[in-house]
């Protein structure tokens, strides 16, 4: 077998001396303390689950919840005034130009009791223009 040294592509590089930083050191070695307490063979008893906790964290839960019905409560309130509000001026504006107008309920036309209507169309022709003989 061939010297490694000689064959190997690293063998200029064999006997250059090395120089070490100042920078660098070596860590001292670490000295465990003789009282030091190891693991368990077992930590499945270091698992338990306290529950003496469990009656605060139901309330926080049920107090948390009561919060969000309330706040969802008074958010839907104040959208549905909101939503009313807009109605009851759209209403208002439609009265203003049409007064008595309701969406809601069918317009139906009322008769005018004022007198007898002739239906005639004729007739209130000759009525109009007796009425304008008798003016002038």
């Amino acid at each position: 077998m061939p010297d490694q040294t000689t064959e190997s592509q690293y063998a200029a590089a064999a006997h250059v001396p090395l120089i070490k930083s100042p920078g660098l050191r070596v860590p001292p070695p670490v000295h465990l303390p003789p009282d030091i307490h190891p693991l368990p063979d077992s930590v499945t008893p270091y698992f338990v689950y306290p529950y003496t906790l469990e009656p605060h964290i139901l309330t926080v839960e049920s107090s948390r919840r009561m919060t969000l019905a309330a706040h969802t409560a008074r958010r839907e309130a104040y959208l549905r005034a909101r939503e009313d509000e807009r109605e009851w001026r759209r209403k208002e504006a439609l009265r203003r130009v049409a007064p008595g107008f309701n969406p809601a309920a069918t317009l139906v036309p009322v008769r005018a009791e004022v007198g007898e209507v002739k239906t005639d169309i004729m007739d209130q022709l000759v009525d109009h223009l007796a009425k304008m003989e008798n003016g002038s």
